[in-house]
């Protein structure tokens, strides 16, 4: 199980779509509490299907938020 502070939101700028590790994705079969960084690496958004590393962290270093701020 991932630690605290590895249940971040992601977002993909494509559509939108946020990552919620809490939630998990029932659309991709991942279950809730599966972390961002554990998904696998061919994980993809599943509305527009874009690949795991055009996600970012909503809060945090490399942020949507600190883009924005």
């Amino acid at each position: 199980m991932a630690s605290l502070k590895d249940m971040y939101q992601c977002q993909v700028h494509n559509c939108g779509y946020v990552y919620d590790p809490d939630k998990g994705e029932p659309k991709t079969s991942t279950p809730p509490g599966t972390a961002f960084k554990d998904l696998p690496d061919d994980w993809a958004c599943p509305f527009c299907q874009a690949s795991k590393k055009s996600f970012r962290p909503l809060a945090g270093p490399g942020s949507v938020a600190e883009e924005e701020g």
